[in-house]
Formats: structure tokens, C-alpha cells, sequence
């Protein structure tokens, strides 16, 4: 249910989804080898609330980083919640203005090991970082591009409704990067390509497929799964261009294949398999399996052939369906992938389109 918020929240441009420092800590802990001697850049994140930028900022010298960037646009909503900026005006109300900052120094100044909170005045009264203004602090502007420039990888969670944007920004500037997104992006043109030619991929992701973001947004989600000043949003991912162990580890593949498990579309020479887990061992054709599956993809051992949702179908060469049929189904459409099951017509949800390198047959 939550899904709707998120729905509405992208309808209406409203991208406030802010995450929690557990969940940067789980997925960071696989990528620590990639950060020594490099500038990183958060590069939708308020310094003063963000918690990459205090992940970051309480790894700088455990990291070895060089540079900590963080930027934020004008008008953030949950700005001065936490702390007011130094550049406010005395008992006014903070000012929501786009600002950056710049570390290139963390001392440990209380003698406490670590650096939180109470530290990052401290932080910015040294005289070799720095905390200045910014026109909008929009990511595509002029001023924000010259920043990413400098950076060597960027860690962030940008807006859902800018992913494509976003992503293909990063792209162009050849930047190496970890950021979240909903799984629907997986199925965008501007990135199943990228996934495809093995540029980008997912990272270990969020447990469950499903996070809790800090959020000005009301949470419809279950009385289980609510939790206060929270919203739930299902089928979030890690995208990344870093490698990772993972991405050499195999998929146990224990189904045998039989025509009577695995039917075979009408429209195109492949068979449906619902689940990763049931993906057969000895099959050396193509299979259509969840979107899910690119969690567990290793270069390695399946070939990516294409997938079918929007447009990419047609791409692919997706035969017509019957028009006979839509009297069964009427939500068929041409560049879809549909299977007959007991005379009626069922089309799966999105399927990328794979095929094992290694079969055992």
C-alpha cells in the first residue's frame, strides 16, 4: 500500500525520501575497499541532516577519503530540523537555502573516536573545510556540475521522479557511484540498456526488497509495518557501478526443466519461468523471468537478451497477439509477452529475457 504514496509522491514531483544511517551502514560495509584517496559527492543531501553526509563524514579517516562534497537544493522541508545553519538570522525561522559543504579534514577534537552530530560545527570552524551558499543546488546546474566534476564517486539517494536524469548525468560524466532507486527504473530505456551491457547493476539491496525512509509524507502502510515520521516503500534497490563480491557469486540452480512446468510463449521462441529460483539448470534457451532476478544476475553465467516492458518488446521482435484473444484478456497488447494457460491468454508481469551460458544438460 505504500507503493501509492510513492505513486502520488512522484505525480506530484514531492521526492522527499530520506534514509536511514542503518541502512546506508549495511550496504556501504561491501564497498569500503572503493573510497581510499578519492572525493565523494552527496549531491542531494542537506549536510546538516543528511545521513550520508554524516556517514561519511564519521568515516573520513577510517576511509582515507580526500574530499567529502555534499550539496543541497532550495526549499528542502525537513532543512534546520536538527540543526540551524550558521548563516541564519538569531530566532528567525532557518531559512531553507540551498547550501554545500566541503570536508577535506575531520579531527577528532573531543578525543571521542568518532565524529556525530555535535561535532559538525566543529567540523566547518576548521579553516581547510568549508560551508558556503549555493544559487538552487539543483543537481543539473551549472555550479553543481562543476562539483560533480570534481568528485570521484557519489553516494546518494536522488529523487525518484529525476532518476532518469539523474542517472544518465552520471553516465555522461563517467562517475563512479552507489545511489537508490525503485526497481520500476530497472525497466526505463535510459537504464535497462546500461544493465545490459553490464555498465551498471544492483548492489546487496535493502532486506526484504523494502525500506523505511524519514519522510514529510503520510504512511498508509500496515499497522506492522508502520513506523512513526516513516513511510514504507516497497521494491527500492542499490544501483551501482562498483564492483562487488556478489556479482561473481552463481546462482544454485536445482529445476529440471519439462514442457508441463515451463510454458512456452506464443509470441516469442522463450519460456516462462515465475520465480529466479525456479530458473532450470539444463535449459540452453531463452527464459522470460522476473525483473526480481537481476538481484541475483552474475555476468558470468546468464547472458542478458533484452526485456519486454514499454517499447522494448516490439524492439525484440515480439510477434502480434491474436486479436481473438482479447475477448480472455483485454489488458493484451502488442510488445508483450503472453502464454497460453487452459485456452485462456495470461501475460506475465515485466520478464527480462536471459539465457544460461553454463547449462547443465
Amino acid at each position: 500500500m505504500a507503493n501509492k504514496n510513492l505513486n502520488a509522491a512522484k505525480t506530484a514531483k514531492k521526492d522527499e525520501f530520506y534514509t536511514q544511517m542503518s541502512d546506508i551502514e549495511m550496504e556501504l560495509q561491501h564497498y569500503w575497499q572503493h573510497f581510499h584517496d578519492k572525493v565523494v559527492m552527496c549531491n542531494c543531501d542537506d549536510p546538516y541532516e543528511s545521513n550520508f553526509f554524516k556517514y561519511f563524514a564519521l568515516h573520513f579517516n577510517h576511509l582515507g577519503l580526500k574530499k567529502l562534497i555534499c550539496t543541497c537544493y532550495n526549499g528542502s522541508p525537513i532543512q534546520g530540523d536538527e540543526l540551524s545553519l550558521p548563516f541564519d538570522f538569531e530566532d528567525e525561522e532557518p531559512k531553507k537555502i540551498a547550501h554545500k559543504v566541503v570536508i577535506t579534514e575531520v579531527k577528532d577534537l573531543n578525543g571521542d573516536g568518532a565524529v556525530d552530530l555535535s561535532d559538525v560545527r566543529i567540523l566547518l570552524q576548521n579553516d581547510k573545510n568549508v560551508l558556503s551558499t549555493l544559487e538552487t543546488g539543483d543537481f543539473r546546474s551549472k555550479e553543481c556540475i562543476e562539483l560533480l566534476k570534481e568528485a570521484d564517486i557519489v553516494v546518494t539517494n536522488p529523487p525518484f521522479s529525476l532518476f532518469r536524469e539523474y542517472i544518465a548525468q552520471l553516465m555522461e560524466y563517467e562517475k563512479k557511484f552507489l545511489i537508490i532507486g525503485h526497481q520500476n527504473a530497472i525497466t526505463y530505456k535510459e537504464v535497462f540498456p546500461l544493465i545490459k551491457e553490464n555498465r551498471i547493476w544492483l548492489g546487496y539491496g535493502f532486506k526484504g526488497g523494502a525500506a523505511h525512509f524519514f519522510s514529510p509524507y503520510e504512511d498508509i502502510a500496515t499497522a506492522g509495518d508502520h513506523r512513526e515520521d516513516m513511510i514504507r516503500v516497497s521494491g527500492v534497490n542499490w544501483f551501482t557501478n562498483m564492483e562487488i563480491p556478489k556479482r561473481n557469486e552463481e546462482l544454485d540452480l536445482v529445476c529440471r526443466y519439462s514442457p508441463e512446468e515451463y510454458p512456452t510463449y506464443e509470441n516469442y521462441d522463450a519460456i516462462e519461468v515465475s520465480k529466479t529460483s525456479d530458473i532450470p539448470y539444463d535449459y540452453s534457451g531463452a527464459m522470460g523471468v522476473p525483473i526480481t532476478f537481476l538481484d541475483k544476475y552474475n555476468p558470468e553465467q546468464f547472458e542478458i537478451i533484452g526485456q519486454t516492458q514499454g517499447d522494448s518488446g516490439k524492439e525484440l521482435g515480439l510477434r502480434p497477439y491474436d486479436r481473438a484473444l482479447k475477448k480472455y484478456n483485454k489488458s493484451l497488447r502488442d510488445g508483450q509477452l503472453y502464454y497460453m494457460k487452459n485456452g485462456i491468454p495470461e501475460k506475465p508481469y515485466a520478464r527480462v529475457l536471459i539465457r544460461n551460458k553454463h547449462p547443465r544438460l
